[in-house]
């Protein structure tokens, strides 16, 4: 064992960023700005501010401030959990027989299992101080909905989730643990809202998509008193909170002198692969280091691989915003996967616009071979990981045999969002070998990209 590096590293108390890093600010080709549908004009802070918390909609739009202070009560809350390991995989090393040194962020030490925290409490604290009664929201897998009713809890907020319904069929559990902590949680689409039910009848038995909950989310947002919507992903405001994810990573490297070569990220929506990446990134804008980033997506939602860059709605309901982003077009409706956090048919403005300009690349892998890699990972490392990070973990684990077979020592590092203690259906599957593959088709794909509004 190198007994220079420890096997995890950890940042103090005094190291936890005190601000979140806006990676717009250094990018010289900012990300198109989100269109009001109606109106097909940029949005503007009263626009959003209807549907979001208005601290939040300036967040959102503002692609010049580079830093943005943390409040101290935010930072109260990190503390119990921040700043999260950098882990140096030692025994994966081992056991795969390369001369890579492979090193993993761990977002999973709190109870809501993973990164989705780190904004869940910044949106509910913005809330609160706006003297809002409520917010709601979606969630795939559990996670974001999980750590908003947390969030909400702690600053006593009504959260009402939109699940999407096969997850919330797959992981009962995890809707358990909204539950206790006083979300209101609904699968979609439902009967409950007026998009829910346009949905339904356009695709009867439909398993639903994070497009889908979208609608019924900002619907029930519009529509009740003193509350407003909040999401886990996608959005500029969201990755600005997740930098901390990126900040901590880069201090741990730093403070035993490892510089990275490969960075890999699981992306869906790209809150996570957003988060680690941008300090990295803004590193590269500036001219100061440069690594070769890679997004890894699921094959049965190729956002990126075989996406367009294009304006969308960000809902299936077509009642949001419309984004510029790597999109198989707001219809799409997934495969039901095991990582319904990657289950977005968009991906985020910024990682879309950092990909188009070649600062990133982009793979897809397939579930059977990610839960291949997580079950790796399991055996040697002790962490179950999330599916959503075992595709992040799968070109890990790629990248590392490639250093086997040239003989190159890299410094590959990835994010580990999450546990994946509530995804034991998934595991399941896989362990019976039930467990299916699937990839969608030119022409599935051509369906949903042929709607796609004319900007």
């Amino acid at each position: 064992m190198d007994k220079k590096i420890p096997y995890k590293i950890y940042l103090e108390e005094n190291e936890m960023p005190k601000c979140w890093y806006n990676v717009r600010a250094d990018m010289k080709v900012k990300p198109a700005p989100l269109l009001n549908p109606a109106t097909l004009k940029p949005a503007t802070i009263d626009e959003l501010s209807a549907v979001f918390c208005r601290e939040l909609a300036e967040q959102e739009l503002d692609n010049d401030t580079a830093y943005f202070e943390i409040p101290e009560e935010i930072r109260s809350f990190y503390k119990m959990y921040r700043p999260s390991p950098l882990v140096r995989a030692y025994c994966l090393e081992e056991k795969l027989g390369t001369p890579a040194h492979i090193y993993y962020k761990f977002e999973g030490n709190n109870t809501s299992g993973s990164h989705k925290l780190n904004s869940a409490i910044a949106q509910a604290y913005y809330a609160k101080k706006q003297g809002l009664t409520g917010v709601t929201t979606e969630t795939g897998a559990g996670q974001w909905g999980t750590a908003l009713s947390m969030a909400c809890s702690y600053f006593d907020l009504k959260c009402d989730v939109f699940m999407v319904k096969v997850s919330y069929e797959q992981k009962p559990f995890r809707r358990e643990v909204m539950r206790t902590y006083g979300a209101n949680v609904t699968p979609s689409p439902s009967m409950e809202t007026e998009v829910g039910k346009k949905i339904n009848a356009e695709f009867p038995g439909t398993t639903g998509s994070l497009g889908c909950a979208i609608s019924e989310a900002v619907e029930k947002a519009v529509t009740t008193p003193n509350t407003r919507y909040v999401l886990g992903s996608v959005l500029n405001q969201v990755l600005l909170h997740q930098s901390v994810i990126g900040l901590e990573t880069q201090s741990a490297l730093k403070k035993y002198g490892v510089k990275a070569d490969v960075i890999i990220g699981c992306a869906g929506g790209g809150s996570n692969l957003g988060g680690l990446i941008s300090p990295f990134v803004g590193e590269m804008l500036r001219g100061e280091a440069n690594y070769d980033i890679i997004a890894v997506e699921p094959a049965s939602c190729p956002s990126l691989t075989r996406g367009k860059y294009a304006y969308d709605f960000c809902d299936t309901g077509k009642v949001c915003p419309l984004a510029k982003m790597y999109t198989l077009g707001s219809s799409f409706i997934p495969s039901a996967n095991h990582a319904g956090g990657l289950r977005y048919h968009g991906m985020s403005s910024i990682v879309s616009e950092l990909y188009d300009q070649g600062l990133i690349s982009a793979r897809s892998v397939e579930q059977t071979d990610v839960f291949k890699a997580a079950e790796t990972f399991a055996r040697v490392e002790g962490i179950l990981p999330a599916p959503e990070s075992s595709h992040a973990i799968k070109v890990a684990i790629d990248e590392a045999l490639k250093c086997k077979e040239t003989g190159e020592s890299k410094n590959i590092v990835f994010g580990l969002t999450g546990t994946g203690y509530f995804d034991l259906v998934g595991y399941k599957n896989y362990n019976d070998g039930n467990l299916k593959d699937y990839i969608p088709t030119d022409e599935e794909l051509a369906k949903s990209l042929n709607q796609l509004p004319k900007v």
